[in-house]
C-alpha cells in the first residue's frame, strides 16, 4: 500500500508565496517521476511541474520562473515553491508519483489534493 500525503495549501494574496509538500510512504521499491498537477473548477487537470529521480525538473510554461519543484529522495518527498502567485494559479493541487512496489513494476499514484487560493 502506497500513500501520497500533501500539505501546504492555503489562501494567499496575489504576489505572495506558498510551498507545497508531498511525502510518499508504504511498500516502495523505486519512485520514478514525481509531479504536481492542478485542476481549477471547470478545467481539466494539468501538469504544473515534474521531477525525475535524477532530479531533472520540467515546468509548464505558465509557471516557469515563478515555481520551483524540488525533491528529497531520502525522504521520498517533493516540494513546490510557488512565488509571485496569480489568481489564475487558484486550483486544487495534486501530487503524482510513478512508483514501483513489490507487487507492481510501476503504477500511478495520486494524492488527495490540496487547495491553493490566490486572491486579487
Amino acid at each position: 500500500q502506497v500513500q501520497l500525503v500533501e500539505s501546504g495549501g492555503g489562501l494567499v494574496q496575489a504576489g505572495g508565496s506558498l510551498t507545497l509538500s508531498c511525502a510518499a510512504s508504504g511498500s516502495i521499491r523505486i519512485i520514478y517521476t514525481m509531479a504536481w498537477y492542478r485542476q481549477a473548477p471547470g478545467n481539466q487537470r494539468e501538469l504544473v511541474a515534474a521531477i525525475t529521480n535524477s532530479l531533472t525538473p520540467n515546468y509548464t510554461d505558465s509557471v516557469k520562473g515563478r515555481f520551483t519543484i524540488s525533491r528529497d529522495n531520502a525522504k521520498n518527498t517533493i516540494y513546490l515553491q510557488m512565488n509571485s502567485l496569480l489568481p489564475a494559479d487558484t486550483a486544487v493541487y495534486y501530487c503524482y508519483a510513478d512508483i514501483s512496489t513489490p507487487a507492481a513494476a510501476g503504477y500511478d499514484y495520486w494524492g488527495q489534493g490540496t487547495q491553493v487560493t490566490v486572491s486579487s
